[in-house]
């Protein structure tokens, strides 16, 4: 898949003065009726149902697309159907398809097909976020979401009452204040905002009524709420690098080591590696893991190097092939932020703590999240402003549990007990690697792919199990606390 780069973007024209009562003239920014912090999967899919609802959105991105993000690129049914929903083109070059996983442990291999169920397709894909973002956000632009480009927000604007009414943010521009993305042509154009010319680098009010935070793992909006991590929530590990593989890069399946070891022959990782094929010569590597109970964190460089020197000298994952440097980012599991809406702002994607602790996946949750809570602000922003309003918006992080609660108690119970001490190894024993029945039950249960109602006894027997779990209760927000965000008069 050739890299792009992003076309040069005009200078903006000068655009009307404005300001705020009380405040210096070139601070005014741009209003809105909701503003998505984040324009990865989680705030472009926000961004995108808003705006496909008739909402005044604006999308804050502090880099400028294309960016690299670090993630394995594999995408599952369950992420497939969501950017189906988004009416994404996936047949579009650069997209690559796989017919399900291979699963390695030991001298096991075996070749699991995605299931063909009446609610997902049956097959994933392979994409790499080096433009799978940009392809996000320009559907959202497409449709009327206003992109914002190089801002970084730095902090929410609350009112007397503690309600967050907007953010505060940043451009990298050294002498332009920002102005939204737009389609032309011939690609992006740059149009002048409302906002006024202002010295290099001056932060900006954008205001609304709703702030959507899908800023990452950092949660910087979050945490300035005092939304804290729950510390009984694990917080896995990823690493990933590009490797040039023409034998590897064609495969049809997504495949996945669960034997892997501590460097130095130590215990076995409380994670998995993956091969993932991106179709143009190359692959994604990479390793996920859980802090071990007994030995801590791993050297995921290290643990990297010690399984690719087993692969095959053909398949070319060495040095002298790598693309890129070791990239590794934190993943936040199990909705390990809570509660999920406060005082007028929503988390969603990684935000939240919405990766799935069965597998490490984020991206399917956060097209999910996304769509989710631009459907919970187009109702809420439907209703006058007060508590019918907020009744809605409180109706978020109840639908969220509803959806993955007990999968993700499940998960969180699973990775505490087993993952987290043994990996996967203890669990792909000979037994159930030779079990096709038991495989197709696991491999529905790691990547939550199951319709409703049950078509067939995996089915039957996975909704039953999951029935069974007490339903976790949404967090409650903390109380108020002074000096959150920066109070407007």
């Amino acid at each position: 898949m050739r890299e792009l780069s992003p076309e040069p973007e005009p200078a903006a024209e000068p655009a009307a003065a404005g300001g705020h009562a009380g405040e210096p003239v070139g601070r005014a920014g741009e209003d809105a009726q909701v503003i998505v912090v984040g324009a990865g999967p989680a705030g472009s899919s926000a961004a995108y149902h808003l705006a496909r609802a008739g909402v005044d959105v604006i999308l804050l991105e502090k880099a400028r697309f294309p960016r690299e993000k670090v993630c394995g690129d594999g995408l599952t049914p369950r992420a497939v159907h969501r950017l189906i929903r988004m009416g994404v083109d996936i047949s579009a070059p650069g997209w690559v398809r796989s017919r399900g996983m291979r699963w390695v442990a030991g001298e096991h291999r075996v070749h699991i097909d995605w299931p063909a169920l009446g609610r997902y397709p049956d097959f994933g894909l392979s994409r790499s976020r080096h433009d799978f973002d940009d392809i996000l956000a320009r559907h959202a632009v497409a449709v009327g979401a206003r992109l914002f480009s190089g801002w970084k927000a730095e902090a929410p604007l609350t009112d007397r009452a503690g309600r967050v009414i907007g953010v505060t943010a940043r451009s990298d521009s050294p002498d332009v204040p920002g102005s939204p993305d737009a389609p032309g042509p011939s690609g992006p154009r740059t149009q002048t905002g409302t906002g006024a010319r202002t010295p290099a680098r001056t932060p900006a009010d954008f205001r609304a009524p709703v702030v959507i935070a899908a800023d990452g793992a950092s949660a910087r909006l979050a945490l300035a709420l005092g939304l804290e991590r729950d510390p009984r929530r694990q917080i896995a590990t990823a690493a990933r690098r590009y490797y040039r593989s023409p034998e590897r890069s064609q495969e049809e399946y997504l495949e996945l080591w669960a034997d892997l070891r501590f460097p130095g022959h130590g215990p076995y990782l409380p994670g998995y590696g993956w091969i993932f094929p991106m179709g143009d010569g190359r692959v994604n590597v990479g390793l996920g893991a859980l802090p071990h109970r007994r030995h801590g964190k791993a050297d995921l460089r290290a643990t990297l190097d010690q399984w690719l020197a087993r692969t095959p000298e053909e398949w070319g994952l060495r040095e002298e092939n790598a693309q890129g440097p070791v990239r590794s980012a934190a993943l936040p599991l199990g909705f390990n932020r809570h509660p999920l809406y406060a005082r007028g702002l929503l988390l969603v994607g990684d935000s939240g703590g919405m990766v799935s602790p069965w597998n490490g996946e984020g991206i399917a949750q956060a097209l999910e999240a996304g769509e989710v809570a631009a459907e919970t602000a187009a109702l809420a922003l439907a209703r006058p402003e007060g508590p019918r309003r907020e009744q809605v918006l409180r109706g978020y992080p109840v639908e969220m549990h509803h959806r993955w609660g007990r999968h993700y108690r499940l998960g969180n119970a699973a990775a505490d007990v087993i993952f987290s001490r043994s990996g996967f190894q203890p669990v792909l024993n000979r037994y159930v690697m030779s079990s096709p029945l038991l495989l197709n039950t696991l491999a529905r249960l790691l990547t939550d792919l199951t319709d409703k109602p049950s078509r067939d006894v995996i089915d039957h027997v996975l909704n039953t199990a999951f029935r069974v779990v007490p339903a976790p209760k949404p967090g409650r927000a903390p109380g108020r606390r002074l000096g959150l965000g920066r109070a407007v008069r």
